[in-house]
């Protein structure tokens, strides 16, 4: 039993030397004031979170060893089903439990899902590394308000036309860059976002520039979600004979963009599985053995691209829908590297480990609020940790294993 708490007291420890200095010290005038509170509370919430993962990964384990060539934590499939139900309904009536403020986060962190969805796809599955997707995502943001601006177009209109524009615009970036590997993509893409972001900055006349644009609100069948609808419009609010409350446009938003990434997740899970998913990976890994045995490498990757950018342009109409406003501030280069770390962290091609990732990335600095001045410390320190002790990911990619029948 001693040996069993050896490495959780370990752990709180690490975690009290780390936060102490953090959280413990607040500078009062010209004066340090010691509060041993917070530390020692996150240093025994790491303790107790330890000894859950021991008694979770002994549970798992069965008492005797399996052989090599079988994987002994494979979810039974009772229960994986059973997940699979329960998961989508509780996420279709959490927004109906939560206030505005954690409403707003939870849309956030479906949008950072989506993108991270799209990424995994350029970086994961078919391993070309795009430092500048935060363009599609900025595509997918003013085709919506430019469409709004120009054309009268709607939320509804906007959808296709950013998912168009971003395909479109993914297959334009991938076509010059198919002999590319490595840095040398990186550093296209790196500039190829840049790109992006100054003529949005820079087009005052067409795009609003610093300025930004406006975007009006998404509307069911005409119904629009204000206390007060346009000419010819009618309330949502007043349809139903309820009272006004603003947060039924966020829930609205939030389901639609809930019912969004469960058909994208269903997507890139069927493609994977599919032999597009198959050339993916297989270019990953060797690209001259691929093109030996008579893949077509342009089309493959051109897919990649235009897949993972279209992904990225219906998160970016999301995002302009649910802000009410755009501005090239919001597509910046720290944009694509949270968005890659998020993929990092979760498990490059995993795509269970890239939807945990990007919801603890989202929503783990708005409960560290009170340590706002060190959140972005606590967020380097976290993903020091995580390349240190799962260099894989959260969610390690399993491929599929063919066993040799035993005699």
């Amino acid at each position: 039993m001693g040996a069993f708490f050896i490495q959780p007291l370990i752990t709180a420890a690490l975690v009290l030397v780390l936060t102490a200095p953090i959280s413990g010290l607040v500078l009062d005038g010209y004066r340090f004031d010691l509060h041993w509170q917070p530390p020692l509370w996150l240093a025994l919430a790491a303790f107790f979170i330890h000894v859950g993962l021991i008694l979770i990964r002994r549970l798992l384990r069965p008492g005797q060893k399996a052989p090599p060539q079988q994987n002994s934590r494979q979810i039974h499939p009772t229960v994986l089903r059973t997940a699979t139900i329960l998961l989508p309904l509780l996420g279709l009536l959490l927004p109906f439990f939560l206030g505005k403020y954690w409403l707003t986060v939870a849309i956030l962190a479906l949008i950072y899902v989506l993108l991270a969805l799209g990424l995994n796809i350029v970086v994961g599955l078919a391993g070309m590394l795009d430092l500048g997707f935060v363009a599609f995502y900025a595509v997918g943001a003013y085709g919506y308000a430019l469409g709004q601006e120009y054309l009268g177009l709607g939320f509804w209109a906007a959808l296709p036309l950013g998912a168009s524009l971003a395909a479109g615009l993914g297959m334009i970036l991938g076509f010059p860059v198919l002999r590319m590997h490595g840095d040398y993509l990186a550093i296209v893409t790196l500039g190829f976002g840049e790109i992006i972001r100054l003529i949005l900055n820079n087009w005052v006349s067409f795009t609003g520039g610093p300025n930004g644009m406006r975007v009006d609100s998404p509307t069911l069948l005409g119904l629009e979600f204000s206390r007060r609808a346009k000419e010819g419009n009618v309330p949502f609010h007043e349809f139903l004979g309820i009272d006004y409350s603003s947060n039924h446009r966020h829930i609205f938003i939030y389901l639609i963009l809930f019912l969004v990434v469960l058909a994208t997740l269903s997507l890139v899970t069927r493609l994977k599985h599919m032999p597009l998913g198959r050339s993916w990976e297989a270019l990953r890994e060797d690209e001259i053995a691929c093109r030996s045995l008579g893949i077509n490498h342009v089309t493959v990757k051109l897919s990649a691209f235009a897949l993972g950018a279209m992904i990225g342009g219906i998160g970016g109409v999301f995002f302009a829908a649910s802000q009410g406003f755009v501005n090239p501030t919001s597509f910046t280069f720290f944009e694509s590297a949270l968005i890659l770390a998020i993929v990092v962290l979760g498990g490059l091609g995993s795509i269970p480990g890239v939807i945990i990732a990007a919801i603890v990335i989202t929503v783990l600095p708005e409960l560290l609020r009170d340590f706002s001045d060190y959140r972005v410390l606590v967020f380097g320190l976290a993903m020091v940790c995580m390349m240190i002790w799962r260099p894989k990911g959260l969610v390690q990619n399993r491929r599929p294993v063919f066993q040799r029948r035993s005699a």
